[in-house]
């Protein structure tokens, strides 16, 4: 970079350097060609000055999508705790939607700011062949994002998170496990069926029709209003707490007991799941994990920019049971 405006401006790095570090042996003539050079080559002022001289910003950027759900949201702010106590200052762009255009758009910005890498939070497969094409040059880590094309990824294990809390309401001698799920162009979701119908594979089990979903309470006030009127139905897996909260209302207003009629589960492990009526079972995803592994796989990425090869980190997930599920 600093080889950049050096050349552009006629001087020598020496001269450039001085120019960024307000250096008074500098002729007004010479600092404007620089200052012009550095404007002409699209680099910031307010950041350009020790991402030249030292080729770091200390600066990270993290392009995120709908940032008011809570596994996003939570995401976002493990890796912004990672990244400060790593020393380095965060930069976040979010998303309406993930898609080609997007990402590119948010890569542009934040390369103005001269970020040295970038954090995606990718949970949606429309972000996930985003990040097939990205430009060479700066380094990123993907969180969820598949396979991700080339780049390095860190995801907390769903298809495990959902395996063992299917397997945990068939040890309580349910016959099968239904489950509303979410939305169908999110990996998270994907995962979450996969780990479900593997569970009751493996125990022998048909898997039952699934009740589509959207993360929203509504959506599982919905769901739970179908299941309410089903025979058979003792146990359900929603596939987060919110959507979960919607059955355990719908329930309610229908005079079915939980855990006395159906047992609920969910995933995430929200603040509030603890205080619902009843306590609910859930998954736990350890997000201050997966920020410390991201930032970790991103540094390290920086640091070895001709050396790196794909990374793929999965962070384990934990059931944590609650009053919400008995026995059959």
């Amino acid at each position: 970079m600093m080889a950049d405006v050096a050349r552009l401006a006629g001087v020598s790095h020496q001269t450039v350097s001085r120019v960024l570090n307000d250096h008074p042996n500098v002729r007004a003539e010479t600092r404007t060609r620089v200052m012009d050079a550095i404007d002409r080559l699209g680099y910031r002022r307010n950041l350009v000055a020790r991402a030249l001289v030292t080729r770091h910003s200390r600066t990270l950027g993290v392009v995120s999508f709908d940032t008011t759900l809570y596994g996003p949201a939570s995401t976002v702010y493990g890796i912004e705790q990672a990244a400060r106590a790593a020393g380095y200052f965060v930069s976040i762009v979010s998303l309406k939607s993930i898609d080609r255009a997007g990402v590119r758009d948010a890569l542009d910005y934040l390369a103005e700011q001269a970020v040295d890498g970038i954090v995606v939070v990718a949970p949606q497969r429309s972000a996930a062949r985003a990040l097939a094409d990205l430009p060479a040059g700066i380094p990123v880590v993907a969180v969820e994002g598949g396979e991700a094309g080339d780049v390095s990824t860190v995801s907390v294990d769903q298809v495990e998170g959902a395996r063992l809390v299917t397997e945990h309401l068939l040890g309580l001698g349910h016959e099968t496990v239904w489950h509303v799920s979410g939305p169908s162009d999110w990996l998270e979701a994907e995962g979450r069926i996969q780990g479900w119908r593997a569970a009751l594979s493996d125990a022998g089990r048909e898997a039952p029709e699934v009740l589509p979903g959207d993360w929203s309470p509504r959506s599982g006030y919905e769901a739970g209003r179908r299941l309410a009127g089903m025979e058979g139905v003792t146990a359900v897996f929603v596939a987060n707490d919110q959507m979960a909260l919607g059955v355990l209302r719908a329930f309610a207003e229908e005079g079915v007991r939980v855990p006395g009629r159906i047992s609920v589960a969910g995933f995430d492990d929200i603040p509030e799941s603890e205080f619902f009526s009843p306590p609910l079972t859930t998954v736990r995803q350890d997000f201050a994990a997966v920020g410390r592994r991201s930032i970790e796989v991103l540094l390290r990425r920086i640091e070895t920019r001709e050396q790196w090869v794909r990374e793929a980190f999965v962070v384990p997930p934990e059931l944590v049971i609650r009053a919400s599920t008995s026995p059959a």
